[in-house]
């Protein structure tokens, strides 16, 4: 097991794909991008195909998510998807994406093996997704969710982040539009996780003002923690459901304490948490001709200094030098 010194167990697999993204949102890169990996830093399909395995098979983990940067932009995802989905015991996968490009994946996404997708929308108004993401997609964004939700990728969650004078009167709308489209809504508080390191907490939109927003149009009930488990989503119950929403307050409510995840970047290192400062190197050991057990006691080496929690909530935080997109959501 993927065990830390705090008793947590990491089932939970997030393997970022690719650094490259085709949109340019505005809380996680500069307009002109960044730069990105080199093609001899990535792990190769079969790399990431084996860390996968190991983990599946000799660390327990039973849940895997793809992400990036943009995921779909890994010419490879398919038959990654397709090997992964072969292993015993089978994990279960996800994908989460920007969703351009899903209408013409998600079928073949779906026939690999691929359970569901997150698809990140922030904003139901095309100008103001133009002004966020820097790009004219807002479209195909829509197209290619419902393309998932037609393929089976269900079920269809939808992440989308309020920013202060763009997006943040949206909540009400996006919760009832996710609603008539059979899709859930979880919203995201901003993290500081952006390249330029603009980001302020006094500044951001946090789960009480979503909340508040949300009830000038809908009565909400919480979930109980046992329903909620080790997910980051606090969910609520939408007019007595079965809908739900749900909201990931990292920075105003953290739940460091029941995480379960482990995260492996684009060129092969091991995260232990989203704002880690610290990685672990599996892709030296990888080239290096490690065995598959040695890379797996790196890996149970790196969990077991996992820190209590992300240290957002101390005066004394500092961001992380990788932006989210080099480090996998």
């Amino acid at each position: 097991m993927l065990l830390d010194t705090y008793g947590r167990v990491a089932t939970d697999l997030r393997v970022s794909l690719t650094d490259r993204c085709n949109l340019r949102c505005t809380y996680c890169m500069p307009e002109e991008g960044l730069q990105w990996l080199g093609k001899s830093d990535l792990l190769t399909d079969d790399e990431i195909v084996r860390l996968i395995r190991i983990a599946v098979t000799r660390l327990g983990i039973t849940e895997v998510r793809f992400t990036g940067g943009e995921p779909l932009l890994r010419p490879g995802l398919v038959g990654i998807v397709e090997q992964c989905a072969a292993l015993e015991p089978r994990p279960k996968m996800s994908l989460t994406t920007n969703g351009i490009g899903l209408a013409r994946t998600a079928r073949a996404l779906k026939g690999a093996g691929l359970d569901r997708v997150n698809v990140s929308l922030d904003t139901l108004r095309p100008d103001v997704f133009k002004t966020l993401t820097r790009r004219d997609r807002h479209r195909d964004v829509l197209d290619g969710m419902a393309a998932a939700r037609d393929a089976g990728l269900t079920p269809v969650k939808v992440n989308a982040v309020l920013m202060p004078g763009l997006n943040d009167d949206e909540a009400p709308d996006l919760l009832a539009w996710a609603l008539d489209h059979d899709y859930e809504l979880r919203f995201i508080e901003q993290m500081p996780l952006d390249a330029q390191h603009g980001w302020k907490r006094d500044g951001m939109i946090t789960a009480g003002d979503i909340l508040e927003s949300l009830r000038t149009r809908f009565t909400l009930t919480e979930e109980g923690a046992q329903e909620r488990g080790s997910a980051p989503a606090e969910r609520w119950l939408v007019d007595g459901g079965p809908a739900t929403v749900g909201v990931i307050a990292s920075v105003t409510r953290p739940f460091c304490s029941a995480c379960d995840r482990t995260r492996l970047t684009a060129d092969g290192q091991v995260r232990t948490c989203l704002f880690a400062t610290e990685e672990s190197d599996l892709r030296g050991a990888l080239r290096s001709g490690g065995t598959d057990e040695e890379i797996a006691g790196l890996w149970k080496a790196a969990m077991w200094g996992k820190k209590a929690g992300s240290g957002l909530d101390d005066p004394s935080f500092l961001q992380p030098d990788r932006p989210m997109s080099a480090i996998g959501g």
